[in-house]
């Protein structure tokens, strides 16, 4: 629960578990200076040849689109407390929830134009309100719209894994391009340069928090249903739940997923924006001992999750742009993956000493008391006219 409540302690759990799986993926975007193809097979397809290309796709093929969907379902989970919440207030739905959607857009904004153009933060908040729309309408609205948004999304997926065969057969390469602007930006451009470059191509470089809005809907309303299953609940009922989605997410997540091992980069998008989201299922999980160091650490992270998802790419910006220590694109697999993992125990760190002050993150500071303002300024406005 929320806002005085007591809190679920699994959802912290796997909150923070996603903010940190997400740097997983992103920490190759700043290794390599944006350039995508390092999350991508098309141009490192011969991973068997190289330790350093076998090392990122084995840990692309844990996180790439994984903790993404996860941190997904999870903010689906979030809307099913608001809205709860709401229904014992007796508030109207999505009345408030609309304006804290508007507060997360522009958290996203802020984030994509002084951090990092792949937010993520900007499309949830269109989603939030989607989806808020359609849990207002009742179980059967959210069921009829997972059936529509996700035949829609696997029917996009399909035929651009249909074109990506195709093209191959063909003797067609599939590449993205060349991304040496990119590259000598973040390299050698400042930090203003980086600024600029995101405003004056905020379509494009927003193009897939558009494309996953379908996908996006799905997740959450997914995360409303398995809310409302009693997934997240502690006791067996709860314990059952999770125990089949394990199942699901190694069973077919799993293999699924493999597939990117495949040469070519044909299974790259398939993988990140379908079968990802499968495997995703399999990462909710919970502890055996609920006393574990990890699971506190984790737990402290997610209390604050979107004070640490932008502290942890500010860090990441820091160390690999060219205005701060400059190590991108002069960095091996290994190294990178030690940097995320430090950054990581960082957050860690950072979150606890945090909760020994503080209830709340800077951050989530900032959005309660943004949160509040249209209350703080009915009563204003209802004790003038008293």
């Amino acid at each position: 629960m929320l806002n005085g409540q007591s809190r679920i302690r699994l959802l912290d759990i796997l909150r923070g578990f996603a903010i940190l799986g997400t740097l997983g993926t992103n920490i190759w975007l700043f290794a390599y200076l944006g350039d995508l193809s390092y999350v991508l097979t098309y141009d490192h397809s011969r991973w068997w040849a190289s330790s350093d290309d076998f090392i990122r796709l084995l840990v692309l093929f844990l996180v790439n689109g994984k903790f993404l969907g996860l941190l997904t379902i999870m903010f689906g989970v979030g809307l099913e407390l608001k809205y709860r919440q709401a229904l014992r207030h007796g508030s109207p739905w999505p009345g408030m929830y609309i304006w804290i959607s508007l507060i997360l857009l522009l958290e996203g904004l802020v984030h994509f134009t002084l951090v990092m153009e792949y937010d993520i933060l900007m499309s949830y908040a269109f989603t939030a309100i989607i989806v808020s729309f359609i849990v207002k309408r009742g179980d059967q609205a959210i069921k009829r719209a997972l059936k529509w948004v996700g035949g829609f999304h696997l029917l996009l997926v399909s035929l651009i894994l249909l074109v990506s065969v195709l093209i191959y057969l063909s003797g067609g390469t599939l590449a993205l391009g060349s991304m040496g602007h990119t590259i000598a930006l973040y390299q050698h451009g400042s930090w203003l340069e980086q600024l600029l470059y995101r405003i004056n191509h905020f379509w494009i470089l927003r193009s897939e928090a558009i494309f996953v809005l379908p996908m996006n809907v799905f997740l959450f309303l997914s995360g409303v249903l398995l809310m409302r299953a009693g997934a997240f609940s502690p006791d067996q009922h709860g314990k059952r739940i999770r125990r089949k989605l394990l199942a699901v997410g190694m069973y077919v997540g799993i293999p699924l997923n493999l597939l990117i091992f495949v040469p070519g980069g044909i299974f790259d998008l398939p993988v990140r924006y379908l079968f990802a989201p499968i495997l995703s299922l399999g990462y909710i999980i919970f502890e055996k001992s609920k006393h574990l160091w990890i699971w506190g650490r984790l737990e402290d992270i997610g209390r604050m999750a979107l004070s640490c998802y932008v502290l942890q790419n500010i860090l990441a910006s820091i160390i690999f742009y060219g205005w701060g220590f400059g190590l991108g694109g002069s960095v091996n697999s290994l190294t990178v993956v030690t940097i995320w993992l430090l950054i990581s125990v960082l957050l860690a760190s950072f979150a606890t000493v945090w909760h020994h002050f503080f209830s709340l993150g800077p951050m989530e500071t900032a959005r309660k008391y943004l949160a509040g303002l249209p209350r703080r300024s009915i009563k204003h406005v209802s004790k003038d006219l008293s």
